[in-house]
């Protein structure tokens, strides 16, 4: 990493030769000595780990609780539901719903 000779700040690429500090507005020309900025990818893909997959209930769902709910692909009125946390801690848990006539499982957030 680098940073603003001027006021201390983190200095961002804005080509493939020149840095910007966002704080204070300066603009720097890289260097090309080992350890600098040229080793340094910024990656724009987004991948997916383990806590991001979605959970696949393979229990006996006769057990599991009922609610009033269209299924989206038979239009029975009746799914069994759950809940499981897979966003962050401060966010709302995610509620399943499989039909109890042809299974298709859903979800919301």
């Amino acid at each position: 990493m680098d940073f603003c000779d001027e006021c201390g700040g983190l200095l961002y690429p804005t080509s493939d030769k020149e840095l910007k500090c966002r704080r204070c507005g300066k603009t720097f020309i890289k260097n090309n000595e080992p350890n600098s900025t040229e080793e340094i990818a910024i990656k724009k893909t987004l991948v997916h780990g383990p806590k991001s997959k979605t959970y696949i209930v393979k229990e006996d769902v006769n057990t599991m609780p009922t609610v009033k709910a269209e299924c989206p692909k038979c239009n029975n009125k009746l799914a069994y539901y759950w809940q499981v946390q897979t966003r962050a801690a401060d966010e709302p848990s995610t509620s399943f719903f499989r039909c109890t006539v042809c299974g298709y499982t859903w979800r919301e957030y």
